[in-house]
């Protein structure tokens, strides 16, 4: 009896413990859930922003930040980051961050232009944007930010062209007034009718021609030019060009060669790659001084992503200097302003070329020395009709890359004239 007794008793206290053991259990699982955590610490989107609205900010092409009463990031787009608006959980931009305490105070939007400091460039370039502050909800703030660079840019680029066509037009049409009143006034003098009429063709001319170079130019802009692609001769081409310039060759006694690789095809527009040879070699000719040579040469060379053909303008003229070389393509520019309007030269000529090579999937590189004149290559792809037309030079051998570069020898480092063509 006594034995069994002590038995019930140990039963009791064993049971007594694990009771014991299993409360203190339970009640440390509890707390230890209750523990804050790394993870918990963060804010739970979802349960934050109001229903919807990640959704909606997700597919938002702005940069977008939202805050909470504290000023911290609940929430930022990859390009809020991308910008350099955010940074370790905080809006990195005390302009911003000020107009975002304002709103949560008052409810009332704000918007503003900045221009910051762009990140990762030490050469001081401003980023300018659009930043916009509107309330959300009761406790949260909506930050949307614009990129307005490249609109900015864009905008500066076409504020210099209208400036620009309105001084070229306002030159010749001026030319052409004051031309007609010193006609009228010169009545009974037919010597001075016929000068002052030789004046007002010469303006009508350069009046026409800039009219005509601007609508190619925006032509060229905007058509896509393999719409109407073909495979397109470039000894049709070179053809053309020299016809196009062989009076005011003639009247200087210009001499122009053509050579390089024969039966050579490039795809492409045919009317706008004419254009781009004839603006090339009639700038080649007006340039260049008087009993001189202008060699226009065709050659294919080797690509990475195929082969290219590569027609090299060459002339003896003035030559470019280095710095001007970074600008000439700039529409609207010229070296010699004295000079170009002398020639008659709109300044557009070259900004045609590098569109048209552009759209073609080329490109138009210069090389110039002052005094020895300029080679102006324009590259294009090759249309594949031309390799079964033509043989392709061997690429180590000198006299079939002499002969393949025709009367001029163009390099990728610099083209160097021909003692035999040259005086």
């Amino acid at each position: 009896m006594d034995v069994n007794a002590a038995v019930a008793a140990a039963a009791a206290i064993a049971g007594l413990l694990t009771g014991v053991i299993a409360v203190l259990t339970f009640r440390w699982s509890e707390r230890e859930q209750a523990r804050p955590t790394r993870s918990s610490m963060r804010p739970d989107v979802n349960a934050v922003l109001p229903p919807g609205v990640d959704t909606v900010l997700s597919v938002l092409r702005s940069s977008a930040v939202v805050l909470d009463e504290s000023d911290s990031v609940v929430k930022a787009s990859s390009a809020a980051y991308a910008l350099g608006l955010v940074r370790g959980g905080k809006l990195a931009v005390d302009p911003m961050l000020h107009m975002a305490r304002d709103t949560r105070r008052d409810g009332e939007i704000r918007q503003v232009e900045l221009d910051l400091p762009r990140r990762g460039t030490g050469r001081g370039e401003a980023l300018a944007v659009s930043a916009r502050v509107a309330p959300l909800g009761s406790r949260l703030v909506l930050l949307l930010v614009e990129d307005l660079t490249e609109a900015r840019r864009i905008e500066a680029v076409r504020r210099d062209f209208v400036a620009n066509v309105s001084h070229e037009l306002k030159t010749p049409t001026g030319a052409l007034s004051l031309l007609s009143e010193a006609v009228m006034d010169a009545s009974d003098d037919p010597e001075a009718v016929t000068r002052f009429a030789g004046r007002m063709q010469i303006e009508a001319t350069r009046l026409t021609n800039l009219v005509q170079e601007l609508i190619d130019l925006s032509r060229v802009q905007n058509d896509d030019p393999l719409e109407d692609a073909e495979p397109v001769r470039v000894d049709e081409l070179v053809a053309e060009a020299m016809d196009r310039s062989r009076h005011a060759a003639s009247t200087k006694n210009i001499t122009m060669a053509a050579g390089g690789t024969e039966g050579l095809y490039v795809w492409g527009n045919r009317g706008q790659l004419a254009a781009a040879l004839g603006n090339l070699v009639e700038n080649a000719v007006n340039y260049s001084p008087a009993r001189t040579r202008v060699g226009i040469a065709g050659r294919r060379i080797s690509a990475p992503g195929g082969d290219l053909i590569e027609i090299a303008v060459t002339d003896q003229g003035i030559g470019i200097s280095e710095k001007d070389r970074e600008r000439i393509f700039e529409r609207f520019y010229r070296v010699d302003p004295a000079r170009s309007r002398a020639t008659g030269g709109t300044g557009l000529g070259l900004a045609i070329v590098k569109h048209v090579a552009a759209s073609h999937g080329g490109e138009v590189t210069v090389w110039s020395s002052e005094g020895q004149g300029s080679t102006f290559t324009l590259r294009l792809p090759e249309a594949a009709a031309s390799r079964d037309r033509s043989p392709v030079a061997a690429p180590d051998d000198d006299e079939s890359a002499d002969t393949a570069a025709g009367p001029y020898e163009t390099t990728d480092r610099e083209p160097i004239p021909h003692p035999e063509v040259l005086p």
